[in-house]
């Protein structure tokens, strides 16, 4: 079955999803390569099998090498012991489940085989057309598209789970797609983060050198005030040939302070620390 094709019995089977980013009205019609909401707008899938809800060109500088680079790392584990804590986070049933910035797809790709039989409804969304190209290519149920996190082309209390993985975030729009007793986790970096690799690219008085994650903490809290914080950390073994995939792979090395690494550093760079905070609440 061609990928279009795929994508399209998706949406036809959970149309009740998605709502019109124009006039905030319900889609209600899917109509050859369409779909047509209450007051006629119409959004067309593209020819990778996703559909494009901005009302404007996307503006982010992550382009398909930093994407590539990520899915490499990713599939080598990088991340695997922050998935297993938010599927352990989760509820064990049927979940329809939203990744916010889901990049090209991979912890959405992992989650779902931490939750083998549920049968739940993934939808994951970025701003980035390059990311979610490569989203649409994993062998996996789930749809995805590209969308703005502050208008959200979902409909209220539409999503049972939202999952954010070093995202920007607005909780209005959160509250308002998730249901009714839905979970909410959003995952942060602490101080430690890429600790090593860090150290290589910037002196220890630049302001990149470091990072402080308390305001993110405290916003949630604020919006949150029964939310938990989970820690998760541990040391990450870089395979051989990866290291300068897993600095491609973050904004890091886009600061003006940041060093060229030498080849030599690059081969001495053997293992990095993972260090992350699970920000989760339970709507009530």
């Amino acid at each position: 079955m061609k990928k279009i094709e795929k994508q399209r019995q998706f949406v036809s089977r959970h149309l009740d999803l998605f709502r019109c980013p124009t006039c905030h009205e319900p889609f209600t019609e899917l109509q050859g390569n369409s779909i047509i909401c209450r007051q006629g707008h119409r959004i067309d899938f593209n020819k990778h099998g996703y559909l494009h809800f901005l009302n404007g060109a996307a503006d982010t500088e992550y382009g398909r090498e930093m994407f590539l680079a990520r899915r490499q790392l990713l599939t080598a584990g990088l991340f695997q012991p922050i998935i297993q804590a938010i599927a352990k986070a989760l509820p064990n049933r049927p979940l329809k489940i939203l990744d916010v910035g889901t990049g090209e797809g991979t912890p959405l790709y992992q989650l779902a085989s931490l939750r083998p039989g549920l049968d739940d409804c993934l939808v994951g969304f970025d701003i980035s057309k390059a990311g979610v190209t490569l989203a649409t290519q994993l062998a996996m149920e789930a749809f995805f598209c590209v969308a703005d996190l502050r208008q959200l082309p979902f409909n209220d209390h539409s999503f049972d789970a939202i999952v954010e993985l070093f995202s920007p975030s607005d909780y209005a729009e959160f509250n308002r797609v998730l249901a009714p007793s839905g979970t909410l986790v959003k995952v942060i970096p602490n101080a430690d983060y890429l600790g090593e690799l860090r150290q290589l690219l910037y002196d220890d008085e630049d302001q990149h050198a470091s990072y402080d994650n308390s305001r993110v903490k405290e916003l949630f809290a604020k919006h949150y005030p029964n939310c938990q914080t989970q820690r998760v950390r541990y040391q990450f073994s870089i395979p051989d040939g990866l290291q300068a995939a897993l600095v491609e792979m973050t904004p890091l090395h886009w600061g003006r302070g940041a060093k060229q690494l030498t080849p030599a550093e690059l081969a001495a760079f053997h293992q990095v620390t993972v260090d992350v905070s699970l920000l989760i609440t339970r709507k009530s």
